[in-house]
């Protein structure tokens, strides 16, 4: 299943590594790891954010793919699933179901 990961870094630990000259060593170090679809990089509430698109199969991923945020950059992770276009054209009956007994 395709995740969207939020990855917020708090300025102070981001501000730590950029002048200890490892904020993009080690960014990229776990995104090498991860191997992900897409990442884009933003700011978010002030902080630097990452949102890192990546293929989970199962919920016993999600420490391999937390950790090394949390523990370099004391990071907040989110954790969201997403669709694409061909997701949502096979939810079609779903949504249609939803819509006949809740609508």
């Amino acid at each position: 299943m395709r995740f969207l990961v939020k990855v917020s870094m708090p300025v102070e630990a981001g501000n730590a590594a950029v002048k200890a000259g490892t904020l993009g060593t080690t960014i990229q170090s776990i995104l090498a790891d991860l191997k992900p679809e897409a990442v884009y990089f933003t700011d978010d509430n002030g902080q630097r954010t990452a949102f890192v698109f990546l293929e989970m199969q199962d919920a016993s991923q999600i420490p391999a793919i937390a950790e090394p945020w949390f523990l370099a950059f004391n990071a907040k992770v989110e954790f969201h699933p997403v669709m694409v276009p061909d997701d949502l054209a096979r939810a079609g009956s779903s949504i249609e179901a939803a819509v006949n007994k809740y609508g």
